[in-house]
């Protein structure tokens, strides 16, 4: 590797052109380079010391009045007073001993008052005498609080290739780059002069099957956003390429999941409801962060009043016991969005032990309102039906269903067993929703900042 030291500022933008023979490069120190480049800057930001001496010549290249890493981070540089000495002739100098400041002058800054000294005044003034007080307000530091702006003997803030934009590849977007963007030719990175005819031919006639055309209709396209773009495309470039109804299509776009399924992403934790029945009171605890489908549809209808006066229709004793059904036939329910949902099986979850809470159904994926609870083992309904929640307390209320004597043909208890109403004491949904209106609100105000590219 060739490493050159320049003692001239004549080209400070060579060091962000991604020329070979500019690895180090030794700027004015009034200049945001001699700061540590942008991880210093970090460091100002995090301190609260946004005192930024000079103008930002580095970086002109890459934004106009602040650094790029100030616009990614959404944070601007307050307008203070400059904490640099200066004599009449405008050379900046130490405050304290007068020495005028050079490229290769040691050079530090005080970070509670923000005032910069060379490091010979601060070294004999400051740490030999163990005096922490600053030079010229009088205030109480530490030694950690000194920050060295330039060192002569230490390159290591010149190596280009350690600058937090380079690792990264960080750029700030070309606009014209941008709109070059949305013609399909820009992704040709080279063709042949037949290719180019034969393409701007194809893009000047092609007009693709306008009776089958008319007969389709474009799919209402949902916005994208941080939240819901999904890890996969639309896959309408392939559809396109595959069908000659529709127009040619050459830029992949993230699909949106549901809302739904952004909402389940920030379901953490459990349920928690009471029955309320005329045997007594059953806990349950429901496994909203495993199965957040049918936890929802079980919380929401409790909280809507949905199963309160329901009676238990069917009730097996060393089996189960099925409730949920307001017509009390066994064929009526509704779950909350009016519609049947699907099955959620997970492996961790089985019908193992007294107390499993379940979703009856008619079939795969017709899920309503119906639930049971088991009154013993039954793993053979396993993934067949969806494991939700458990009791955790009220077995007793659970033991006098269940010696409830039913009728052998109809299964249907002989005396009523009727769910009161129901109380839920923990919703994790809430708290989810409001997580998500926050995380929506801040990409909101993302949205709004300039754009950096890393």
């Amino acid at each position: 590797m060739r490493m050159r030291r320049s003692t001239t500022a004549t080209s400070p933008l060579a060091a962000f052109s991604g020329e070979r023979d500019a690895l180090y490069q030794l700027p004015p120190f009034a200049h945001c380079s001699n700061f540590v480049a942008l991880n210093f800057f970090f460091i100002l930001n995090k301190c609260n010391v946004l005192m930024i001496t000079g103008n930002c010549c580095l970086f002109q290249k890459w934004c106009s009045a602040e650094c790029h890493f100030t616009l990614h981070w959404g944070r601007r540089p307050q307008t203070l007073t400059t904490l640099f000495s200066s004599r009449d002739s405008g050379k900046y100098h130490c405050p304290v001993l007068y020495t005028v400041f050079t490229n290769n002058s040691h050079i530090v800054a005080n970070k509670v008052t923000g005032n910069v000294f060379s490091y010979e005044a601060v070294e004999q003034l400051n740490f030999k005498p163990k005096n922490f007080k600053d030079l010229l307000t009088d205030e109480a530091f530490t030694r950690q609080d000194i920050i060295t702006l330039q060192d002569p003997t230490n390159l290591d803030k010149f190596n280009v290739s350690d600058f937090f934009h380079v690792k990264n590849n960080m750029k700030v977007p070309d606009p014209d780059e941008e709109k070059a963007k949305l013609d399909p030719a820009y992704y040709l990175k080279s063709t042949n002069l037949e290719t180019q005819e034969t393409l701007a031919e194809l893009y000047k006639d092609f007009k693709g099957d306008a009776l089958l055309a008319s007969t389709m209709k474009e799919p209402e396209k949902k916005k994208t956003d941080k939240l819901n773009a999904a890890h996969y495309s639309t896959g309408r470039v392939a559809a396109s390429f595959t069908s000659t109804a529709m127009a040619p299509q050459t830029t992949h776009e993230a699909d949106a999941i549901s809302d739904d399924e952004v909402r389940y992403q920030y379901v953490k934790k459990k349920g928690y409801v009471r029955l309320h029945t005329n045997k007594g009171d059953l806990n349950l605890e429901l496994y909203c962060d495993k199965v957040p489908k049918a936890g929802e549809n079980f919380i929401k209808l409790c909280k809507k009043g949905y199963y309160d006066g329901t009676l238990f229709h069917r009730s097996i004793r060393n089996f189960m016991i099925q409730g949920g059904d307001p017509t009390g036939t066994g064929t009526g329910g509704e779950s909350f969005w009016g519609k049947s949902f699907k099955d959620e099986f997970r492996p961790n979850l089985s019908h193992t032990g007294r107390g499993v809470l379940s979703m009856a159904n008619s079939g795969p994926n017709t899920n309503k309102s119906q639930f049971f609870i088991t009154f013993r083992s039954c793993t053979y309904l396993d993934r067949k039906h969806t494991v939700f929640g458990r009791v955790v307390g009220g077995f007793e209320t659970l033991t006098a269903m269940e010696n409830v004597e039913s009728d052998p043909k109809t299964d249907r208890p002989k005396s009523e067993i009727k769910l009161l109403s129901a109380t839920v004491f923990v919703d994790p949904y809430e708290e989810a929703d409001a997580q998500v209106s926050q995380e929506e609100q801040l990409a909101s105000a993302a949205q709004s900042l300039p754009k950096v590219y890393m």
